[in-house]
């Protein structure tokens, strides 16, 4: 693989770089979704503002302005059913969350308030007011709005161009060395199930069809329209100088659900985009060469293979935090065709 290192390349030459990126219907019907639970909460602080202060764990007095943010609420629902591409509506809901959360801060401060009701409010306002500002900036026409993810990648595999384009053309192979993909059904006339994890864990799925199709050369294929997750991939296989393997380049663009902030968030749950696809390409070039990943000691949490780090032996803690341990866990895969290093190894008896 190649080792370059430069600003925004990954050791294994994977690239990363926010651009223009391709429509997205996920937003729209996240704002749809909001839209409904505003005008149901507005209507619940419209007509019983008094329950609301209590689960609240704030002050009875206080139903008047509850009554008003339930106008508020209700403004804002009407707002985002009203408008084709639902911004302004989105936008006015971040402007009451702020609203929300300050009349929450400021509650804190009375005595009288009910803390554990209160902290269990504020949490929940805090999580739609994530939801808002993400659906809000993935629907701007600002540079938060229109930006996708781009990641190259390339890899040599030591197997002849036909079999590394065969294996990769099968896409129910995919989740053999991909990292977020679980599963890829085959749905016939080049089209596919796709279902992979997002953001946080979260399952997203979405259907694909192939867009060019030359054998032993490239696969290119994209999300079907109105996808909940706009998607394209190309993967070229090129024959090594020498005949000594297949040098493969992948290209993939994709706009997450939760756009370009979805992907700062996906970060801090250990799930770095510029690193997946040059962990993808290490497994399958591992799964072409050698019929399975390679795990060692060292190879820690989860679902084992997919989370590795340089050699170095386990500590005790590690190992009682591990939910699976290295040897639990189930990562080889059967090579439908043997690989060199397998009759080698039966050669000599390893």
């Amino acid at each position: 693989m190649a080792t370059n290192v430069q600003r925004g390349t990954t050791n294994n030459g994977v690239s990363l770089r926010y651009e223009p990126g391709l429509p997205s219907e996920s937003a729209k019907k996240l704002a749809t979704g909001l839209g409904w639970f505003s005008i149901g909460l507005g209507l619940a602080e419209l007509l019983a503002p008094r329950a609301i202060a209590s689960i609240s764990g704030v002050s009875n007095k206080h139903t008047g302005l509850i009554r008003l943010y339930g106008l508020r609420e209700i403004a804002a629902g009407i707002t985002i059913f009203s408008q084709e591409k639902p911004t302004e509506g989105m936008w006015s809901r971040v402007a009451g969350d702020a609203m929300d959360l300050t009349s929450l801060g400021l509650a804190a401060a009375n005595p009288n308030t009910k803390k554990g009701r209160l902290a269990f409010a504020t949490a929940n306002v805090l999580a739609v007011t994530a939801l808002d500002v993400i659906c809000a900036m993935q629907l701007s026409d600002g540079k938060w709005g229109k930006r996708g993810i781009h990641a190259k990648g390339s890899c040599v595999v030591h197997r002849s161009p036909e079999e590394v384009y065969a294996f990769w053309r099968n896409f129910q192979n995919l989740p053999r060395f991909m990292r977020h993909v679980e599963s890829v059904e085959d749905l016939g006339d080049n089209r596919s199930h796709w279902k992979v994890k997002g953001p946080a864990g979260m399952d997203v799925e979405w259907d694909a069809t192939i867009v060019a199709d030359v054998p032993n050369e490239v696969i290119t294929w994209r999300s079907l329209e109105n996808s909940d997750v706009d998607h394209a991939g190309a993967v070229r296989f090129e024959r090594a100088a020498g005949g000594r393997g297949t040098i493969v380049k992948v290209n993939i663009e994709y706009n997450p659900t939760a756009g370009a902030l979805g992907a700062m968030v996906a970060k801090l749950f250990g799930e770095e985009p510029e690193q997946q696809l040059d962990d993808d390409l290490r497994r399958f070039k591992q799964v072409m060469e050698v019929g399975e990943v390679v795990v060692s000691d060292a190879t820690l949490l989860g679902t084992g293979y997919l989370a590795q780090r340089p050699a170095q032996p386990a500590s005790a803690s590690e190992l009682e935090q591990a939910e699976v341990l290295p040897s639990q866990t189930a990562t080889n895969y059967e090579s439908e065709t043997e690989t060199p290093l397998r009759a080698e190894g039966r050669a000599t008896g390893r």
